[in-house]
């Protein structure tokens, strides 16, 4: 039985709802009144019996009323969303004693394949993996609620007691009486702090249990992962993402550098601490070296250590040293606090400096033969080797146009030239000769961008900000621009041999995704581009976008050109002898690349992984995995082992050349339908109106999910300008869920009237790509909900354009009846009944959120007054939607 279906099946899972659910109640009774307790019930009745019924008894709720009533189902999710968690984070627990972790499995199929040593060297050596959090506004739930949530989760851990009942009830009293909604927009250094919550957590167990993990199936297969290395560390673009967010300065950028530095400061004095309970060897039972001698010595002279400690101490100088060492955490933070240059005598100027007096420790252990060597030493090294400087490496993100603008400023004649080849000939001319022109207030910001990263390597150190990530990439010239101004800045020269930073080309629609082979070949046959790569190491990031690909051109299409470019990029890179790193841009849903973890890595092109990934955790998703220390654990272990999966055995193809030959032109066929349907209807003159009437996306702004806006520009285009987050949010709210699977039918019925029916069925078994595709198509087409859609239609959508719907009606339907042929199922989940009952149950208690919602919106938009308790009714219902359908966009 898979953990999934266990966890649904738990009746300890059930019997902990219940218990919650009933302590919700007792809560509405005693805040709210019996009358809404009553309420609720006859809504949950009917929406289980007779949910016909749901809509015509929540018709013209007073908007007063109508907040309790969807509070109250919206906390339910909130409480079923954590007892799931838990109880999934318990059937984990169980398989991994049972079974071995995902590390150990891996372990295990390595020794089974009987690869050479040398093979698994190579891979181990060059492991990198980097889960890269983002503040992409869909995570709904504020962090207030979320702790409490945590809380609730750590006691539904315990043993049941009296104890342990009064503070469930009491937690849940305190939710009812926090307000879900935030009351503005969270700035830049709110999101930065959000984020700190999660890494935080991280550092305070996951990361160093997986690294462990790590390490001890790296001896079992004998070889080494060498402890400064970092398999394993975390990426952020919170202070760095300025793409279409003008709230991300640069000066921003380096408050929030400044707050995590501090906060990983804090996290090294933790294990500097722990470390220095640990080591109370004393001289008289232990040896040391004279180079801890030494270094004591120096460190004494310099640093004012009471006496005190140092007569305490001064037999046990492995302790002393520790002392020593968050002495000089002591004075870093002071420092920089204080904005004083740092010494690196008396502090430290970068975690590696943290690691030299580890090492120092740490070869005085191996001196006197004691285990701690390996052990608590060697596991500090890796854990602040993964966390670096600031616990996250800070990736910068800009739109190409901006890059260009400000160049255009640099260069007046820049402006002139009409191709890209005569652009990228001008820049690299260029690059050698140092310009200080007048700049306009938007290039200025744009340009200022690179001095602060320049400003913060110099104070933070190299490390802290690797990638320059260039949105809307459409040529190399667009690549060049940013490296001309970087060079400016004067983060490159190349007469220096010097080079501080990499530019990832970030390709987003499908017109780029189709070039993005082209485009590769032709930067790395720059020489001074080249030059560059050798400098950093020989590898060059290209990030793939799942999101503004499916806006584009539609499901199909987007993830058939992704997979094509990968293997592009990978023929490409190796011809070239570049190192090729793949950041792929997920989201939480499928319509912008989100799905199972491990299948969407093992289903890559072969030979694309090389035991290097980054790939984007957004919003609802960092929640999710991230909350509980035992799922973020699992989670960061399921994303090493995947990649070193997919990296050694899975180098070579599954499929042989003769099978894509037969497989690729179908595949071609099918995107090709299936993008023609949807930009049918992407291009009816008709959807902009109808999408903005038939969900409630107009309301995100009012919801203060992120400091982002949801328009790249100010211009009112319609839905060509909206981002793909309130695109896939709108259609989510509203069970359409179109960006997940619209236009699959009409592609594989192309498909079948070709007369390849049956060997699209052979696709579907034997090639990860097509299997793990429509498996994702086939999670989107039970969360959408026509019926329900049809409401929304109907009550909201004027009569002439409501042939639009019948348009998305007829095709979901299609692709319904196409994805069971393929499959060979009789049900979208009669393999996986367990899920099937959970989205049944939870339908249950959405139904009446939808209908509130619907009724709301129509009051809304019928009436010129705003209405605050009308306003805050809707709001409630899109997160009550929100937490029960777990993501919001």
């Amino acid at each position: 039985m898979s953990i999934g279906a266990a966890i649904a099946q738990s009746d300890a899972l059930r019997a902990d709802i219940r218990m919650l659910g009933r302590m919700l109640g007792e809560t509405l009774i005693r805040h709210a009144g019996k009358d809404l307790y009553d309420k609720v019930e006859v809504v949950r009745s009917l929406s289980a019996e007779q949910p016909d019924k749901v809509f015509d008894f929540l018709s013209h709720e007073p908007a007063e009323t109508a907040i309790p009533l969807a509070r109250a189902f919206s906390l339910y999710f909130h409480l079923a969303n954590i007892a799931e968690q838990v109880h999934r984070a318990k059937a984990m627990v169980k398989a991994r004693s049972e079974f071995g972790g995902w590390l150990k499995r891996v372990e295990n199929k390595i020794k089974l394949a009987n690869l050479p040593t040398e093979m698994i060297q190579e891979t181990f050596l060059r492991l990198k993996v980097r889960p890269v959090f983002t503040a992409h506004p869909t995570e709904a739930t504020r962090r207030t609620i979320l702790v409490k949530l945590r809380f609730i989760a750590n006691l539904l851990d315990l043993p049941e007691s009296a104890t342990r009942q009064q503070r469930l009830a009491e937690t849940i009293d305190l939710l009812w009486q926090t307000d879900e909604l935030r009351l503005e927009k969270p700035e830049v250094l709110d999101e930065a702090r959000n984020a700190l919550f999660y890494f935080d957590a991280l550092t305070k167990g996951p990361l160093t249990e997986v690294l462990d993990e790590l390490n001890a199936i790296a001896k079992a297969l004998n070889v080494e992962i060498p402890a400064t290395n970092q398999p394993l560390s975390l990426g952020s673009w919170i202070g760095g993402d300025r793409d279409g967010n003008p709230f991300v300065t640069p000066e921003a950028t380096c408050e929030v550098v400044e707050i995590s530095r501090r906060t990983a400061i804090s996290e090294f004095d933790r294990i500097a601490k722990r470390l220095s309970d640990q080591l109370s060897l004393s001289e008289r039972l232990s040896k040391n070296t004279s180079e801890l001698i030494k270094s004591l010595e120096a460190d004494l002279a310099n640093l004012a250590i009471e006496d005190r400690y140092r007569r305490l101490n001064a037999e046990e100088p492995y302790r002393l040293k520790t002392m020593v060492m968050r002495k000089k955490l002591e004075n870093t933070q002071k420092r920089l606090s204080d904005g004083i240059d740092l010494d690196g005598v008396t502090d430290y100027r970068t975690f590696k400096d943290v690691i030299f007096d580890l090492e120092i420790l740490q070869r005085s252990l191996v001196a006197t033969s004691s285990l701690a060597a390996t052990g608590s030493i060697d596991r500090s090294i890796r854990t602040v080797s993964a966390f670096g400087s600031t616990l996250a490496t800070l990736d910068v993100r800009e739109h190409a146009s901006a890059h260009t603008q400000a160049v255009a400023e640099f260069l007046p004649d820049f402006s002139k030239l009409e191709t890209e080849d005569d652009r990228s000939k001008y820049l690299l001319s260029s690059l050698e000769k140092r310009k200080s022109p007048s700049l306009s207030e938007s290039a200025a910001k744009t340009f200022n961008t690179f001095k602060s990263i320049s400003e913060i390597k110099s104070r933070h150190g190299e490390e802290v900000i690797e990638s320059y990530i260039i949105s809307m990439t459409k040529g190399v010239d667009d690549v060049l621009a940013a490296v001309y101004l970087a060079t400016q800045a004067g983060l490159i020269d190349l007469k220096k041999k010097h080079c501080q930073i990499g530019f990832v080309p970030l390709f987003e629609t499908v017109r780029e995704l189709k070039l993005a082979g082209d485009l590769l070949n032709q930067m790395l046959e720059i020489p001074q581009y080249r030059e560059m790569i050798e400098l950093r190491g020989n590898s060059q990031e290209v990030m793939l976008g799942y999101s503004d690909s499916n806006k584009d051109a539609g499901i199909t299409t987007s993830q058939w050109q992704i997979h094509q470019a990968q293997r592009e990029l990978r023929d490409v890179a190796s011809k070239h002898g570049v190192n090729l790193i793949l950041f792929h841009g997920r989201g939480g849903t499928v319509g912008r690349g989100g799905g199972p973890t491990y299948e969407a890595i093992m289903s890559q092109a072969a030979g694309v992984l090389n035991g290097q990934i980054k790939l984007t955790e957004q919003g609802e998703v960092i929640s999710d995995k991230y909350l509980l220390p035992k799922l973020a654990q699992e989670n960061l272990e399921l994303l090493v082992a995947a990649t070193i999966d997919a990296s050694l055995l899975h180098r070579d193809p599954t499929t042989s050349n003769e099978e894509l030959s037969r497989w690729d032109p179908i595949t071609d066929a099918i995107s090709d339908a299936a993008f023609k349907k949807y930009r049918d209807l992407f291009d009816h003159p008709l959807l902009p109106s109808y999408f903005h009437q038939s969900t409630p996306v107009e309301q995100l702004s009012a919801m203060h999910l992120g400091s982002r806006p949801s328009r790249r520009s100010n211009k009112d285009a319609g839905v060509g300008d909206l981002r793909a987050i309130p695109w896939v949010f709108g259609w989510t709210q509203s069970r359409q869920i179109v960006p997940g699977w619209f236009g699959v039918g009409t592609g594989i019925a192309k498909a079948r009237e070709m007369g390849v029916g049956d060997e699209l069925r052979n696709m579907h078994n034997n090639w990860s790509f097509m299997s793990n595709f429509l498996s994702n198509v086939r999670m989107t087409l039970a969360k959408t909900d026509m019926a329900i859609a049809e409401r929304y239609v109907t009550k909201l959508v004027a009569d002439e354009e409501q042939e639009l719907f019948e348009v998305i009606k007829s095709e979901y339907a299609e692709t319904v009846k196409q994805v069971l042929w393929v499959t060979g199922l009789t049900e979208l989940l009669s393999d996986q009944q367990a899920l099937a009952q959970t989205l049944l149950i939870r339908d249950r208690y959405l139904l009446p959120l939808h209908m509130l919602q619907v009724d709301l919106l129509a009051r809304q938009r019928n009436t010129s007054d705003y209405s605050p308790h009308l306003s805050r009714a809707l709001l409630t219902t899109i997160n009550g939607i929100a937490s029960g359908l777990r993501n919001t966009g």
